[in-house]
């Protein structure tokens, strides 16, 4: 029987059938929201740490990788939990419910008078981002048809970058601007983080009217949870699927890395070296975060078209590849401001996007739709699992070691992915082809 082709697109996107342009421009908005949000907190959470609560610069590193570890056992726990979840009663509950919960961390978090206060509130966020992310990977599945989910994940990657942006340009810089305006540097980081939070509660109103509600297919659900999440973690057998988990690692890792310590390293040496004011050195670190973020997102949509051009397995060798030169190459680096520093960023901006499209555009073409929530919310358990290493042992290098020494040890990890790409490559079959094959 020949294949249906959904006639409704988005741009050069073909969407679903029963998949509106409204519901794929909400996610977009998602997606924007999401990156944002993420980066916005580890990136000013270091000025909370000296500003509100007096921590030594020299002992940022360890607290920081201390409050994302235990944010990331949340997520770990609950991740798989809320995409099983997710198909049983739809992704737009599950998504909503993590934006405000996002909304509510953050709104509480600058009201941190200690350490164990401020994690308190740290895992708060962090479960509105486990929600965040499992449905961020699933809808662009949902949404997407196969063929065209490199050019979608793509897109994605460019709202992503442009969210981030957002971040590094703009809300970075708050706390500077509220002190150029009158208030003390406690009242100026209050007052950035109400700004996110109020950014965090507009996204979970616009994705509540403006997503796909729950589907036939999740209505009909009669499996339970467990029944799901047990096909979801089998699904692992496929040798694509086990290689995109083990990409999932890597390339969340990667992402944790640069939000967790690329500003830190950078406003650090500018304080300490330089002589800067904090929130000086904080805005001059966004500018070179930027870079990576920029390069990210103009190789977004290139990646994503390559994706859908060339094999999948292959992708994602390519994009570990980046990751793999950006990252080691920081090894090398002495002085962050220093033009060596900006060559790195460029690989690093490109490694860690095209790393998360190659590992989310393989995914999605493994997992079949009637498990697609617990294959992917076990996707996003291996990438926390990746943001949990990132920062509790990044930190740990970070301050005890040097610190380049996150980055190093995640170029690693894209050497190990390179290795098994190659050897699985030939092994993978992509899901629509061994249907294809079993129909005839």
């Amino acid at each position: 029987m020949a294949e249906i082709i959904p006639q409704t697109r988005l741009g050069r996107v073909r969407l679903e059938q029963g998949v509106g342009r409204s519901h794929m421009l909400t996610f977009y908005v998602a997606a924007f929201f999401s990156i944002m949000l993420f980066t916005f907190l580890p990136q000013l959470q270091t000025y909370l740490l000296t500003e509100t609560l007096g921590i030594p610069e020299a002992e940022t590193g360890v607290v920081s990788g201390n409050l994302a570890f235990w944010a990331e056992v949340v997520i770990i726990i609950s991740i798989g939990v809320l995409g099983t979840l997710s198909d049983k009663i739809g992704r737009k509950p599950v998504f909503v419910v993590g934006f405000f919960l996002i909304a509510l961390g953050l709104f509480l978090y600058p009201s941190a008078t200690t350490v164990g206060q401020m994690l308190g509130f740290r895992l708060v966020f962090a479960l509105g981002s486990a929600a965040a992310t499992a449905m961020l990977a699933t809808v662009v599945a949902d949404y997407a048809v196969d063929a065209d989910r490199g050019r979608a994940s793509g897109m994605q990657g460019v709202m992503n970058g442009l969210g981030a942006m957002v971040t590094v340009l703009f809300l970075v810089r708050l706390p500077q601007i509220f002190q150029s305006r009158g208030m003390d540097a406690i009242a100026a980081g209050q007052a950035a983080f109400y700004v996110a939070a109020g950014f965090a509660l507009i996204a979970a109103i616009w994705l509540w009217f403006g997503l796909q509600g729950r589907t036939e297919k999740q209505k009909q659900q009669r499996k339970s949870l467990v029944e799901i999440a047990r096909e979801g973690l089998d699904a692992a057998r496929d040798p694509g699927i086990a290689l995109a988990y083990a990409a999932a690692f890597n390339s969340r890792g990667d992402l944790a890395v640069v939000g967790t310590f690329l500003l830190l390293w950078i406003a650090n040496h500018g304080t300490e070296e330089l002589g800067m004011t904090r929130a000086a050195a904080v805005a001059a670190a966004g500018g070179f975060v930027a870079i990576a973020q920029g390069f990210a997102l103009l190789g977004a949509p290139l990646f994503g078209i390559m994706a859908d051009r060339i094999n999948r397995v292959n992708a994602l060798i390519i994009a570990s590849s980046f990751s793999a030169i950006g990252y080691l190459s920081t090894f090398l680096i002495n002085d962050p401001f220093g033009p060596a520093m900006i060559v790195s960023l460029v690989f690093i901006g490109l490694g860690e996007i095209s790393g998360v499209i190659a590992s989310g555009v393989l995914i999605a073409q493994q997992s079949p739709k009637e498990v697609r929530g617990s294959v992917i919310g076990f996707f996003s358990f291996c990438g926390a699992v990746g943001i949990l290493i990132a920062t509790k042992i990044g930190g740990i290098l970070f301050d005890g070691w040097r610190e380049a020494g996150p980055f190093v040890l995640f170029g690693g990890f894209s050497v190990l992915v390179i290795i098994w790409g190659l050897i699985v490559r030939d092994k993978v079959v992509p899901l629509h082809e061994s249907a294809e094959s079993v129909g005839h």
